[in-house]
């Protein structure tokens, strides 16, 4: 019989998904699972992206540009110059979601077996990414204990090697809620230069910060801009996660020309997601008020409700829609199993994210879960509810 790939092989599973069959089979037996598994939000696609998809008068769906849609790329330079960001249309390659992003600045900025530094825990699917395109993570490991926050920078020159080639961050940060200062992302870019490396920033989340902070891009490293590529998507920004549009950036010339023979490779992006994408362009800022002030409260409920449970701790994130929290278990993995096959509370029961597949092998916590905040306060409520009662019960309680 024919063999799977090592590559195939080393492929790890989704933290996020991997538990679908036991969420599937409690609600079989007619248990309510509240997902804060994963990064989908409950909150409305503006009305008037979804319409320009649905009133569109295509007469044949083509093939776009390699690098997207111009009409799409030029309204992306308007969005991006209000958040501080000043781009031309040939510095965006319009990608398949942020995923296809990542994949094409491993591929076009590492060779086989060199380095990515990461903090941990990180994105799930970054060690995915990885692992397809022959990049090696060299993780670095943050703390609940100060909130997530960037490691010292010392901690990072301690792990470079003349194989390493970037630095990678999510800001704000998935899994954690983590929003890098204005500070942290200054002494990355010094570090970026001192050891000529690129500098990598997944900012899906930029439009959610909290409690007045301010979200700082690496785009806006002006001294260094010849490092910095940045990835984003529209999936989270405006609750669009199935249309799978996302972009590639940077203001080096030779990275965008190597990234679009990556981009023509795969043709080009989906038609009616560039469609939605552009008009999302236009959402008012009423819109994001709305949702960070729904994304608040939400935070707060979970927070508060998690630090009243005994032995249990969660720092308040700053951005995105996730925290961290540290139970008294003895494994998230079989915890969160464990609540979807043999727990529930009152017919109910919460499925979360073991945060041991948001770390590189092996994991080095394995009593934290992430929650992702994405249902309302009701709702979050009464699974807070759940888990403060599974955490009572539950056999591997330490």
């Amino acid at each position: 019989m024919p063999t799977i790939s090592k590559k195939g092989m080393d492929m790890p599973p989704s933290p996020i998904r991997k538990l679908v069959p036991y969420a599937d089979a409690a609600k079989q037996r007619g248990v309510k699972v509240f997902h804060l598994n994963i990064g989908q939000p409950d909150v409305e696609t503006p009305r008037h992206a979804l319409d320009a998809v649905k009133n569109n008068d295509l007469k044949v769906i083509e093939y776009s540009h390699s690098a997207g849609n111009l009409s799409y790329r030029k309204k992306l330079t308007e969005y991006y110059k209000k958040v501080g960001i000043d781009i031309t249309p040939d510095e965006i390659i319009i990608t398949n979601g942020g995923s296809e992003a990542i994949l094409f600045a491993f591929n076009t900025c590492l060779n086989l077996d060199d380095e990515v530094i990461i903090p941990e825990p990180f994105y799930a699917n970054y060690n995915g990414f990885a692992i397809s395109c022959g990049v090696k993570v060299k993780p670095i490991i943050s703390s609940i204990k100060t909130g997530f926050a960037l490691p010292e920078i010392e901690e990072f020159e301690k792990i470079i090697t003349p194989k390493t080639k970037a630095i990678m961050i999510c800001n704000p940060n998935n899994p954690t809620g983590y929003l890098y200062s204005k500070g942290e992302i200054e002494e990355l870019g010094k570090l970026a230069e001192k050891y000529d490396l690129f500098l990598f920033a997944d900012e899906v989340y930029r439009e959610f910060c909290y409690d007045g902070e301010k979200h700082f891009s690496v785009m806006e490293l002006k001294h260094i801009d010849q490092h910095v590529v940045l990835m984003d998507s529209v999936s989270k920004r405006y609750s669009a996660c199935g249309v799978r549009v996302g972009a590639f950036i940077s203001k080096n010339k030779e990275v965008m020309s190597t990234a679009l023979k990556f981009a023509q490779a795969r043709l080009s992006p989906p038609s009616y997601g560039q469609i939605l994408g552009e008009a999302a362009c236009d959402t008012s800022q009423s819109y994001f008020e709305e949702v960070i002030t729904d994304y608040i409260a939400r935070r707060n409920c979970v927070v508060e409700a998690i630090n009243k449970i005994p032995g249990c701790y969660c720092p308040n994130p700053k951005g995105a829609f996730y925290a961290v929290a540290s139970l008294p278990i003895d494994d998230a993995d079989i915890f969160c199993q464990w609540l979807l096959e043999s727990f529930d509370y009152k017919g109910k029961t919460v499925m979360l994210a073991p945060v041991t597949g948001f770390y590189s092998f092996p994991a080095p916590v394995k009593n934290e879960v992430r929650i992702s905040y994405v249902l309302n306060v009701n709702d979050l409520k009464e699974a807070m509810e759940c888990l403060a009662e599974a955490v009572k019960v539950y056999p591997g309680r330490i």
